[in-house]
């Protein structure tokens, strides 16, 4: 198998602007996003890649990628170059035209020079901005078995959700007959008129076949996408499989999320606080990497009966927060949060860096980065004022960028007279 494994390339798509998680998305890429406390997106496509064997990896960006750049700089320069491993970033580079990547094909396209170079016999092309845990030597050894041209990585749902993605057609030896982007009437598998197989993202090619293909799409005036335009042109060509998704989380579904909109990416940080998550963050035979600041472990101050409490319940605490006499129920903290006395935070998503006042309300919402919450805050209480100040999603939830000024709120007497008890004992954070 490794050496199956030395004759492929990964080539990881990290170039999308995520419009729909605006304005999280505003000045950093989709797969650079916070994730689950210290991860970004990406580090989930790219630990599949250690995991799976797989050390030959470019990275292909364009929308604002600085935040992406560095985090993998400083993350995942850990392969040895002197064995021919690496992870490395391919920017924009207008190599065979005067125009940034225009689709997904065209991406790799202006990147095949680079491609060409590393004399791969087979190339695996992933999506950045999803987060799931999958095998891709596994599907590697399936491609090579079946003697495909192309493999396709397919998860199964139901019937009814398949208009919400690309769903492929099969035949009873899973090979592919068709490809429909968001199908009205999506094309059942054989065998069970419930099930469709959506695609994932996850491709395996020959390297010629790619080559040749990419070469052919280029000069003609398509959208340049592998789901639109590539892939449906060699089905009618040649051997083109579907690899069932086989999941390494090891729970009774199969995780696979795009999380491509404000409330699937807070409800997949929230179901991660549960005792039991449908995400296994913890599992040691597949372990996530990302970068981790050097920062000290999280700390909680303050256990004083009647006056204030540092406690965090059903939550993610990342290193190097500080909860200093406040509570934190079913919420995930990103590195070097500082959350100060007598405040109330529920259910809510604090990126690294965020600072939250004395006697803040926090319910349902996400504090992008480096946000300074001031004293007597209130975010998430009242819905028209919410709406004046901040983005609030279908789901209610509320997004407060960097630039914006959260509501201030009146602060109880009962919660002045204890600020100034506590702070008589000579404790004032």
């Amino acid at each position: 198998m490794s050496a199956l494994l030395d004759d492929c390339l990964v080539i990881v798509l990290a170039g999308g602007a995520g419009e729909r998680l605006y304005p999280l998305t505003k000045e950093r890429a989709k797969p650079a996003l916070y994730f689950g406390g210290p991860y970004r997106v990406i580090d989930f496509a790219l630990s599949n890649c250690l995991n799976s064997g797989l050390r030959r990896i470019f990275i292909a960006t364009q929308y604002k990628s600085l935040s992406l750049n560095r985090h993998i700089r400083m993350g995942w320069s850990i392969v040895s170059e002197e064995l021919g491993e690496f992870v490395e970033i391919l920017p924009p580079q207008k190599r065979v035209s005067e125009h940034w990547y225009q689709g997904t094909a065209d991406a790799v396209f202006q990147n095949l020079y680079s491609i060409v170079r590393e004399n791969p016999r087979y190339l695996i092309i992933l999506s950045g901005d999803h987060v799931y845990k999958m095998d891709y030597a596994r599907m590697l050894r399936s491609h090579q078995e079946r003697g495909a041209k192309v493999t396709l990585g397919t998860i199964e749902v139901p019937v009814e959700d398949g208009r919400r993605f690309g769903v492929i057609a099969i035949d009873e030896t899973e090979r592919v007959t068709g490809l429909q982007e968001k199908p009205d009437n999506p094309a059942p598998v054989p065998g069970n008129a419930d099930v469709a197989l959506a695609s994932m993202g996850v491709y395996i090619f020959d390297t010629d076949v790619l080559i040749r293909a990419l070469e052919d799409d280029a000069g003609q005036p398509t959208a340049h996408d592998f789901g639109k335009d590539i892939i449906p042109a060699l089905i009618r060509k040649l051997p083109v499989y579907s690899y069932r998704f086989y999941d390494e989380n090891k729970k009774a579904a199969k995780y696979w999320r795009d999380i491509g909109t404000l409330d699937a990416y807070y409800d997949a940080n929230m179901d991660l606080c549960h005792v039991s998550p449908d995400f296994n963050l913890y599992d040691p035979e597949w372990p996530l990497r990302t970068y981790q600041p050097q920062a000290p472990p999280a700390k909680f101050v303050f256990a004083e009966a009647g006056t204030r409490c540092g406690q965090a319940l059903d939550s993610i605490i990342s290193p190097g927060c500080i909860v200093s006499g406040s509570s934190i129920y079913g919420s995930v903290l990103c590195p070097n949060v500082r959350v100060h006395s007598f405040c109330q935070i529920e259910q809510c998503i604090l990126m690294p860096g965020v600072r939250v006042g004395r006697h803040a309300r926090i319910r349902r919402a996400i504090i992008d980065r480096d946000v300074l919450i001031p004293r007597g805050a209130r975010v998430g209480y009242d819905p028209e004022e919410d709406r004046r100040r901040h983005t609030v999603t279908d789901a209610g939830v509320v997004v407060v960028a960097t630039d914006e000024e959260p509501f201030i709120g009146p602060i109880e007497e009962e919660a002045l007279r204890l600020e100034a008890e506590a702070d008589r004992r000579g404790a004032s954070v």
